[in-house]
């Protein structure tokens, strides 16, 4: 077992927000553990981590398979003696598809992706959260979860739904072991999550900041910034909770 620092796991971080939440856990002391499929670009990942002075692993496993997140995860935590902060940040719209047309194949991808992720990595870290300093699981809604999205993304807000309840289910159900559970809800942040609409219809996307009361897209530090608040101590009373992180996005202007 490595004598270590707080030990952090952030799912789906080789890119986009992940990356970015991974990095600014790393500079506030955590050693991160990072997942994704693309394993080059993981490698790649660690590096640029390693390169910024930050300790930095790569597992590579999909958050869809149950075996393969178990086993991951209970390898990070008995090689650290615990783990102290898990962000399930994976998931995704998976594509769109109106339900008449919706094949049953693609409606359990996107819930394996958004929800299963969620249930089997928290499930397999609450042994070492237990052993955590602050210990707290921070998951990812939508505001699809409210509005149940827009055209053919209706069983991606499901899904996300069911990852506002089961934050609040896991909140409840870990209070007496002082792990906390919160949930950040990103609005429209300038990732790879919207590259298509950005390089086919780029008018469309820059529309969308008229759409935010604070007139611009958010990036994916904004949401790294409210990440590390949730994880360390200032945000210890804080669970159960889910927070904006949209510029005003979700009331609409």
């Amino acid at each position: 077992m490595e004598s270590q620092g707080k030990v952090a796991i952030v799912t789906g971080a080789t890119s986009g927000i992940g990356f970015a939440v991974a990095k600014r856990l790393g500079k506030d002391g955590f050693t991160v553990a990072i997942n994704g499929i693309e394993h080059e670009e993981g490698a790649k990942r660690v590096e640029e981590l390693k390169a910024e002075g930050i300790k930095a692993e790569y597992y590579g496993f999909d958050v869809t398979k149950e075996d393969e997140v178990t086993e991951n995860i209970k390898k990070i935590g008995e090689k650290y003696g615990r783990i102290d902060v898990l962000v399930n940040n994976a998931g995704g719209l998976g594509g769109r598809s109106r339900f008449e047309e919706m094949t049953t194949d693609f409606y359990r991808f996107v819930m394996a992706l958004n929800l299963d992720s969620v249930f089997f990595a928290s499930r397999a870290a609450i042994p070492y959260l237990k052993k955590g300093n602050h210990p707290t699981i921070i998951n990812y809604t939508s505001n699809a979860g409210w509005n149940a999205g827009g055209p053919g993304a209706g069983i991606y807000g499901t899904s996300k739904a069911a990852v506002h309840t089961i934050t609040r289910a896991l909140a409840k159900d870990l209070a007496e072991y002082g792990i906390r559970v919160n949930a950040v809800s990103p609005g429209t942040i300038d990732t790879d999550f919207h590259k298509q609409i950005k390089s086919t219809k780029p008018e469309v996307f820059k529309s969308w900041a008229k759409n935010i009361m604070l007139g611009r897209l958010g990036q994916p530090e904004d949401v790294a910034g409210v990440v590390s608040f949730l994880a360390g101590k200032d945000a210890a009373f804080l669970t159960a909770e889910t927070i904006q992180v949209g510029g005003g996005q979700a009331l609409g202007i």
